[in-house]
């Protein structure tokens, strides 16, 4: 058993001395946008960047040092020692020498990739990869051509390191410092081991999860995708003095997608296989994966519903496939990373959402099922793991026979590790302290490190071991944020929708809150599928501190997650299938907001709404369906699912050929004339992903009816608006436009 009362304790005592102290300054520290956006304000609540390396010792990179004097750092933890594993300066140096950048680099930074045996680290830096020596903090140029090289990653075996070139896949041999061409076909057009936009950000998880090495290092199997037919997008600049146009391939809903097939090469032949899946029709290939045997590998394909998810396990020499498994689900699939094939061909894990919730399920390998391993009215939940997998399994120990996962069995806004035996036996829960654990294990699985956070406990890194009783706290935030700013504590309850379903909501109270008085109210909103704001986690950064400055203002913050967003059960997800961002989800934050409203300390008059991408979505359609908001903040919203891309789009509303009704109904443009209340409408010209038409088709009208309004345009910046510059001032924009519409003091 782990010693978790002596964690609990500390943190508590911790968290109990913040605010002691805070009580106890004198006023003059006081929660400000400049300080969010320095460098003191992001380090606050930041946590060392972290990986396991080999023989359970974890790599590190904190932010709570002037940058140049980062570096990676260790911790053992069977020891429980750290060091410094790399000379900054060193490496630093090496590589400005060695690339020429136009500016100077000021920190070494967090590695891409780490080798598997620990010593070798590979940075992608100005389009050009260099292997940094762990040991020696020397640098070895890799790929420093006039093209730009990405997508590094190391063999298995640590001998070879892989990159992409020309949309092309190339190897390097670390002791030999030579280079090979695997694939020799990629152009604009075709990719080779990388993905187009559309896969990178709709069913990888914003990784470029392009090809994948085979356990034994023997060769790589790859994804490649033909563009040719995908339309395009443009993007004008305003430098230089003739803007330069940026094109990029994005396909809109009911047109071509990049057309995807698997292949394998070797890396001693550079010979390659195509995976034949036969008469087997397919849109999309969301995943491959190499077998323990290296010799086969399991495809994923789904149709263009999503309604159906088959799983093919094919020979790497041959290409020949065979069925596996088929998932089908009347609303869509959820793609993941939770398949995990057994040793010596004892069957395979999967999680599937067929009895309504997230499972794991046990199957032999001709693919009949042998037993559902976890049962419930709750839902296994993605938490850790590697960058760009959605995984809830954490780990697996098959001599033991026990899975270890997290899930929202205990709240669905709160994540645990949990574990359970493969015949679904002894399930217990192992995380002990409230709120979101992220969760992910060294590769032997005797130690995890457990990230974990609530809603007025701050971020806290530690590293457990799973069979022995000890732990060790590497970083704690709870005394990082000034005492002076007294952050107020957020309120968790649950409201009920109009059939009786319970909707997690949160509010933040002014300070000195008085009930006897009105208050004006913002509401945050997301609303997409599964994506819940109702988290009981710290709420730091830009929009945590943005509602702590609003509270502070006199602002109430109210937050209340619609069925589909809770993501407690498929049942409720599948509620918006043909109506994305329609009735269900409206209907719902309108209840929330009836609530609200009804509250004898609520201004009925002066209630906002605001929202980033799909929340500015939920804002537009708020503003437009209903008179409950006075004013609203929309940034960078869809205001119409005809401007989004095919996968995600489709994914809930399909082709709109097969409903038009459903995007005609869904549609804010459509419905900009019947806007009620003021809006903020911001959006960045470069914005690949939301692209900016939605926000010019919104205005124009907005025009046409009459209607004027507040808007903010950031030049060349993307979706996130994201460099502080920008951020600071976006957050800046919409506190301003409150203070005008609600008449707040300063």
């Amino acid at each position: 058993m782990l010693n978790r009362s002596r964690i609990t304790s500390r943190v508590f005592i911790t968290t109990f001395a913040l605010f002691v102290a805070g009580a106890a300054s004198s006023q003059e520290e006081r929660l400000e946008f400049d300080w969010i956006f320095s460098d003191a304000g992001k380090a606050a609540t930041s946590l060392p960047r972290y990986a396991w390396l080999a023989n359970d010792v974890v790599a590190l990179y904190s932010a709570d040092l002037p940058k140049i004097e980062r570096t990676i750092e260790t911790f053992d933890a069977n020891s429980g020692r750290h060091r410094n594993l790399v000379d900054a300066d060193r490496a630093i140096t090496a590589i400005s020498e060695m690339l020429q950048p136009d500016e100077p680099y000021e920190e070494l930074g967090w590695p891409d990739a780490f080798g598997p045996n620990g010593r070798w680290a590979v940075y992608e830096k100005s389009g050009d990869i260099v292997l940094l020596d762990l040991r020696t903090s020397s640098v070895t140029a890799v790929a420093t051509t006039e093209s730009e090289e990405t997508s590094a990653r190391f063999s298995p075996n640590g001998e070879w390191l892989a990159f992409v070139r020309d949309n092309d896949i190339y190897v390097w041999n670390i002791e030999k410092s030579e280079e090979k061409r695997l694939t020799t076909d990629g152009s604009d057009t075709l990719l080779n081991g990388t993905v187009s936009w559309v896969y990178w950000e709709e069913l990888l998880n914003r990784a470029d999860r392009g090809y994948e090495w085979a356990p034994d290092s023997s060769a790589i199997a790859y994804l490649q995708s033909d563009e040719s037919g995908v339309g395009v997008m443009h993007y004008v600049d305003f430098e230089p003095y003739l803007p330069r146009l940026i094109k990029q391939r994005h396909p809109k809903p009911g047109e071509a997608n990049p057309r995807v097939r698997a292949g394998v090469v070797t890396l001693d032949q550079a010979e390659n296989t195509w995976i034949d899946l036969g008469a087997n029709l397919y849109e999309y290939l969301p995943r491959i994966q190499w077998l323990p045997d290296s010799k086969r590998l399991a495809v994923q394909t789904m149709n263009r519903p999503q309604t159906k998810l088959d799983i093919f396990i094919a020979d790497s020499k041959t290409g020949e496939a065979v069925h596996l498994l088929r998932e089908v689900n009347e609303g869509w699939i959820n793609v993941h990373d939770d398949l995990y094939f057994l040793n010596n061909d004892a069957g395979f894990i999967w999680k599937s959402e067929r009895d309504g919730y997230a499972h794991l399920y046990q199957f032999d390998m001709h693919g009949e099922m042998l037993n559902q391993i976890t049962k419930g009215d709750w839902a296994l939940r993605a938490s850790g793991g590697p960058p760009g997998m959605s995984r809830s399994i954490s780990h697996i120990d098959e001599d033991e026979a026990t899975i270890y996962f997290t899930a929202l069995e205990k709240a669905s806004t709160e994540r645990h590790l949990y574990s359970i035996g493969f015949d679904g036996e002894n399930m217990q829960r192992i995380s002990a302290s409230d709120g979101v654990h992220s969760i992910r294990f060294s590769p032997d699985g005797s130690y995890y490190v457990d990230v974990t956070s609530a809603l007025n406990r701050p971020p806290s890194l530690a590293v457990h071991a799973v069979e022995k009783n000890k732990s060790h706290t590497i970083a704690d935030t709870a005394s990082t944020i000034p005492g002076g700013f007294e952050l107020l504590d957020w309120e968790l309850f649950s409201i009920n929708a109009r059939d009786g379903f319970e909707m997690p909501a949160m509010m933040l109270k002014p300070r000195f809150f008085d009930p006897e008085k009105k208050y004006p109210v913002v509401t945050y909103v997301y609303g997409g599928p599964s994506a819940p704001t109702v988290v009981n986690a710290w709420q730091g950064r830009a929009r945590g501190y943005y509602h702590q400055l609003l509270a502070d203002s006199g602002v109430i913050v109210f937050l209340v997650d619609n069925r589909s967003a809770a993501g407690k059960s498929k049942h409720d997800a599948n509620t918006i299938v043909n109506q994305l961002y329609g009735p269900v989800e409206l209907n719902d934050l309108l209840d929330g907001i009836a609530w609200l409203k009804s509250q004898a300390y609520v201004d009925p008059a002066r209630v906002g709404v605001w929202g980033w991408s799909g929340g500015g979505s939920m804002t537009l359609q708020a503003m437009t369906s209903s008179a409950e908001f006075a004013a609203g903040a929309s940034v960078a919203p869809v205001s119409d699912w005809r401007y989004y891309d095919t996968i995600y789009t489709e994914r809930y509303l399909k082709r709109p050929q097969d409903n038009e009704d459903g995007y005609a109904s869904t549609s804010n443009t459509a419905r900009a004339g019947k806007l009620q209340g003021r809006l903020l409408l911001v959006h960045g010209t470069y914005d690949d992903n939301v692209h900016p038409q939605n926000s010019w088709a919104f205005s124009d009208g907005l025009i046409e009816a009459g209607i004027t309004f507040d808007m903010m345009i950031y030049p060349m910046r993307k979706h996130g608006i994201s460099d502080d510059a920008a951020q600071l001032h976006v957050y800046k924009t919409m506190f301003e436009f409150w203070q005008r519409n609600f008449q707040l003091g300063d």
